[in-house]
């Protein structure tokens, strides 16, 4: 490898739901070449969403490939490869690092009856004591549960049950790995000290050997082997991080790293991730340790963000979606542009963003979406300002629950596709009555796994790197009038779900299969 200079690439591959994306960024962090693949989500019964873990790994070396093929760079500069992933997998995986069979994603909701007996059986308050976290069929735990109920040839041959990341980093390099900032996903890990409790798990029923010894997500675990070298362009030996969960690395991208900073998701999923300097959990909210060591992420999580918006426009959209090919202009810009021509609060229409269940605060698999105030004079641009405001109100909510647990934020800092809507973030900013921050950089997430690789391999601490690397963009500032109507909009919002929910229960048994077992 070359000396760390000006000259000197990282690599960061961005494992996410709907598909992959690798970034080649400079010493300074200006992007040199760019690689995006899709792939799909399985949902083959109700409650279920899965995906195949080898189309996780085509995808991150097709990217790979192809920014190694763009004539940017000379692949031999590359110092190190970091790798983010979606959080909570469970992907049962041979010591070798075959893929025994596909895994259930974070919003899968098939566990919930595990859960419901785990609790049983091992105190629910032992449980959030030792990992910070309710137990939730999103997490991994239950889903290592499931394969030994369902699958029970897949669990007898597994030898590793990995993370997101760490499937496409074995891959790449021969070596298993489970990194701190995933380890939140397995209820036998501390979330104080980041160790397992092999104790702790065999009273859940799980093998605690069969996931690595956690380790710093900026930590080198092996190089590119000889055929990820042909595969993919890089020279053999190129060294990978263990990378971390995807909602840090777009935290540290987006220049989260100090206790206090605040970042906002706007991808498919939405919500939050407060950075703090100790462990301060609540079991309405999600605690990880973030990608930086000695931090901690407090995180609230919709379920349906950005996706909320797809499925609307991917429903009732046919119009925003030609007019957006014959424009030339992005879907965001045409929908914003519709939304905008209607005022806050949608001439009184809410929307609940539950389309797939819920996360954080409400914890309800079984939560439904809801449009509530619909009239004869609806049109769709109430319904995409409407959407847009539900997932405002979403992430509102769980701000208001971590500032209750004494979380306090003073801007947010935006990455994802909904901050191509300058709509959507001025809506957010005076839901939140915060100010809102787009960060200059669109790849925040692929640019943190890029410092983490930087990081491990003797590219600068992380204070230097976010320095050089994020650039801030637009701020939003909440405007007065708009806030004080969304505050009533908002006690709205919040009375909805709990005078709903009980025939949301009702709704999702009927829409079950009668033949389909949801466990």
């Amino acid at each position: 490898m070359i000396p760390v200079t000006a000259a000197a690439v990282y690599l960061g591959v961005d494992i996410g739901t709907s598909g992959c994306r690798a970034i080649a960024v400079d010493a300074a962090g200006r992007p040199l070449a760019v690689a995006e693949r899709a792939y799909p989500v399985h949902t083959p019964a109700t409650g279920w969403a899965e995906q195949d873990a080898n189309e996780w790994i085509a995808g991150a070396v097709a990217t790979i490939a192809e920014v190694c093929r763009s004539g940017a760079f000379d692949p031999a500069r590359v110092q190190g490869v970091g790798v983010d992933g979606q959080s909570w997998a469970c992907v049962p995986v041979a010591a070798d690092g075959t893929v025994l069979a596909r895994t259930p994603i974070w919003m899968d909701m098939r566990s919930q009856s595990i859960c419901d007996e785990l609790v049983a059986s091992v105190p629910a308050a032992e449980i959030f004591a030792v990992s910070g976290n309710r137990l939730s069929p999103s997490y991994s735990t239950a889903k290592a549960l499931w394969f030994e109920r369902n699958l029970p040839d897949v669990h007898r041959r597994a030898h590793w049950f990995l993370q997101c990341n760490s499937v496409v980093v074995m891959a790449l390099t021969g070596v298993a790995s489970q990194d701190h900032s995933q380890g939140y996903g397995w209820h036998f890990i501390d979330v104080a000290s980041g160790q397992l409790r092999p104790d702790l798990a065999g009273r859940m029923g799980i093998d605690a050997g069969r996931v690595p010894e956690p380790v710093e997500p900026s930590a080198v675990v092996g190089g590119i082997t000889p055929a990820m070298a042909l595969a993919t362009g890089l020279p053999a030996g190129t060294p990978v991080v263990a990378g971390g969960l995807d909602a840090a690395c777009g935290t540290l991208g987006a220049g989260v790293f100090r206790p206090g900073q605040t970042q906002e998701q706007g991808g498919q999923a939405g919500g939050m991730s407060i950075a703090l300097a100790e462990p301060l959990a609540d079991e309405r909210l999600i605690l990880s340790r973030h990608v930086v060591p000695g931090t901690w992420l407090l995180q609230g999580g919709t379920v349906a963000g950005s996706a909320s918006l797809a499925w609307l426009v991917r429903v009732a959209g046919a119009a925003e979606r030609s007019t957006a090919e014959e424009s030339g202009r992005g879907l965001y810009e045409e929908v914003s542009a519709l939304a905008a021509t209607v005022a806050p609060g949608g001439d009184g229409l809410v929307f609940l963003p539950y389309l797939s269940g819920e996360r954080s605060p409400i914890w309800d698999a079984d939560a439904r979406g809801a449009f509530v105030g619909l009239t004869l004079g609806t049109t769709r641009a109430h319904l995409y300002r409407a959407v847009m405001e539900g997932v405002a109100f979403a992430l509102r909510h769980n701000l208001e629950v971590a500032a209750s647990a004494g979380a306090t934020v003073s801007e947010l800092l935006a990455i994802g596709g909904a901050t191509r809507s300058p709509v959507w973030m001025q809506i957010k900013a005076d839901v939140s009555r915060t100010p809102v921050v787009v960060g200059a950089n669109e790849y925040a997430t692929p640019l943190g796994a890029a410092m983490l690789a930087a990081h491990g391999t003797g590219g600068g601490e992380f204070a230097e790197l976010v320095e050089r690397w994020v650039r801030r963009g637009d701020t939003y500032t909440p405007d007065g009038a708009a806030a004080d109507r969304y505050d009533q909009l908002y006690r709205v919002f919040a009375q909805l779900y709990p005078a709903l929910a009980a025939s949301m229960h009702d709704l999702a048994r009927l829409g079950r299969p009668a033949t389909t077992d949801a466990e």
